[in-house]
């Protein structure tokens, strides 16, 4: 086996150092340790007695639970902006398992699995106890191998923080994981992101993040979550764009960042025109990775008012839930068939596709009784089948279970789909009083979305609700 190890300074693209290691395989994790060690040299660094042991000790000695735990840390990597979030998320967990299994010391592999399982809660995809307890049984077993660890306070904190929005236990935990990773990328990350969560953090929460992006430039979680999340909420559009630049010039087929670099005018100006070009050529020249977009391909497709296209787009989706730009919204196929129908006044076809939906979404509700997200879909249904009552209540319990006060971004989304629901039930009062709440801190609503998405339709013409489109145009 031929290794070729590059140290580059990934600022200004020089290299610095190079090295080329010709071993059996078997010494793979050998090679790591020189590698770590060598580089460490380069770059002059003072070495502590635990870093020291942390290059000598080996992840595993199964060379096969290491690629078992490999392919899963990739997967890991990519899935949180995958439209196969889900399925990605099982097969990571699938894979740690199968690592674990021939190897019940890999401490590494049970805290990327509580990473897993945490993930698949806190985005939604399971929101159940069950879940929640898988993610701390795997933290529990990290911390029987090393309770010390930073990598232990980071997957701790990781829990806290998705499983039960404790903010202040979170950072707690990292404090104490900074003691031995002082300088890790991963802590400035978490930390961002639970920031970001906190009422009047936003800016505060980007800074973090950026210096996450500092000390490990080719992190394209980070820049996504910048690019996607933190810059078009705080209005910093041109900012998202560059970021969404350097994205792509570390993964220059990244087919997702492109279309979400193009929606980025819609978000802004109101211009469909790049993503819908974008789209034409991802589906012209990589049709396999259409599906991968399908939900950037219905937002345009709703935005241009062209049901032809988001019906297209729902069938490219094929089973995987389906996300209208609101981080952990998801809805089923039929409910967006409800939503196109609303757009081009076809009732009849509006009420099938919400009658066909509603039971199945009543048992996610059932499932996962205190998650927001899931409770102001089925009252989005309910507003589009007539039933004001419900409607409200479900949207005003969705408020009540994640308020901004709780968490500042996914709250205001919530306060986002009772104005919706308000509006589809005909009461333009208390719609355009909650829009004007949702569009007060970092919000997901822009200028381009009040513009063009049909769901603020019943809105149109009433002069709060075009004042409040014209407080977001681009200056």
């Amino acid at each position: 086996m031929r290794v070729n190890a590059q140290l580059v300074d990934a600022r200004t693209d020089r290299h610095l150092w190079a090295q080329t290691y010709d071993r059996e395989l078997a010494d793979v994790f050998a090679i790591q340790s020189e590698i770590a060690k060598a580089i460490a040299d380069q770059l002059q660094a003072n070495l502590s007695p635990d870093e020291k042991s942390a290059i000598e000790r080996p992840p595993t000695n199964d060379i096969t639970a290491f690629d078992l735990y490999t392919r899963a840390k990739d997967l890991l990597l990519t899935a949180s902006a995958s439209s196969a979030g889900k399925a990605d998320y099982l097969q990571a967990i699938d894979l740690l398992n199968q690592a674990i299994t021939r190897d019940r010391s890999f401490f590494q592999a049970y805290c990327r699995l509580a990473e897993a399982h945490d993930a698949l809660y806190n985005g939604g995809y399971d929101h159940t106890s069950a879940r929640l307890a898988l993610a701390e049984a795997a933290i529990e077993a990290a911390s029987r191998l090393r309770p010390n660890a930073g990598e232990t306070h980071l997957a701790r904190a990781r829990n806290i923080y998705q499983g039960y929005r404790d903010y202040d236990g979170a950072l707690a935990e990292l404090e104490l994981a900074r003691q031995t990773l002082p300088n890790d990328s991963r802590v400035f990350e978490l930390t961002g992101y639970i920031q970001r969560r906190q009422p009047g953090r936003y800016e505060e929460a980007t800074r973090t993040l950026e210096r996450a992006i500092e000390l490990d430039p080719g992190n394209v979680v980070v820049l996504q979550q910048v690019a996607a999340f933190n810059y078009p909420r705080l209005a910093r559009y041109a900012d998202a764009k560059s970021a969404w630049d350097r994205l792509l010039a570390i993964t220059p087929d990244n087919v997702i960042a492109k279309a979400e670099r193009a929606r980025v005018d819609l978000e802004w100006k109101g211009d469909t025109r790049p993503l819908h070009q974008m789209i034409d050529a991802i589906r012209a020249t990589n049709p396999a990775a259409v599906k991968s977009i399908a939900d950037r391909w219905l937002i345009c497709a709703l935005a241009e008012r062209d049901a032809a296209a988001a019906n297209n787009a729902l069938i490219a989706s094929g089973e995987n839930p389906i996300n209208l730009g609101s981080e952990n919204v998801l809805f089923s196929r039929p409910c967006v068939e409800g939503v196109i129908a609303r757009m081009t006044k076809d009732d009849a076809k509006a009420r099938s596709a919400f009658t066909a939906t509603r039971a199945e979404q009543e048992k996610i509700v059932q499932a996962q009784p205190n998650y927001g997200p899931a409770l102001c879909v089925l009252g989005l249904i309910d507003a589009g089948l007539g039933r004001k009552e419900e409607a409200l209540r479900e949207g005003r319990r969705a408020v009540e279970l994640l308020p901004v006060q709780k968490d500042a971004p996914d709250g205001a989304d919530m306060v986002k789909y009772l104005a919706i629901i308000a509006a589809w039930t005909g009461d333009k009062d208390f719609a355009c009083e909650q829009l004007a709440m949702a569009i007060r801190g970092p919000s997901s609503l822009s200028y381009g979305q009040l513009k063009l998405m049909p769901f603020w339709d019943p809105l149109r013409g009433d002069p709060r609700f075009e004042k409040i489109v014209a407080s977001l145009a681009p200056k």
